[in-house]
């Protein structure tokens, strides 16, 4: 008697493993999804407004430093099968409300460094 307990239950332990990819899991994002052709527009001497008005506010504003400015993007994903867990990052640099330099996991502009208004 006590063999046909212990069969049961590792049976219904391997069924119960093998469905666990039956159960949906939502993928998590999170953060500032920044597109590629928005972080193209980006200019040097942009104010901050206009940086505003193309990539939208960031998520984080440095607390000691209020001129870097932290585009962060994150993507966890519910399921194997879609895809593996990503980060993307912008990092920005403002000297006198304007913007100096960008750097992080985008590809910029071969006109970054032409200001707008030449």
């Amino acid at each position: 008697m006590k063999l046909y307990q212990i069969a049961i239950l590792l049976t219904a332990v391997f069924f119960s493993t093998a469905c666990s990819n039956w159960i949906y899991r939502i993928d998590v994002p999170q953060g500032n999804f920044l597109d590629e052709r928005d972080v193209q527009k980006l200019r040097v001497g942009m104010t901050k407004e206009q940086v505003i008005y193309v990539l939208g506010h960031p998520v984080v504003q440095d607390s000691f430093n209020k001129s870097t400015w932290y585009y962060v993007y994150d993507m966890k994903r519910g399921m194997e099968k879609r895809g593996e867990d990503f980060q993307k990052q912008l990092v920005l640099s403002f000297n006198d409300n304007k913007l100096a330099t960008a750097e992080g996991d985008f590809e910029l502009s071969e006109d970054f460094n032409t200001p707008l208004d030449q």
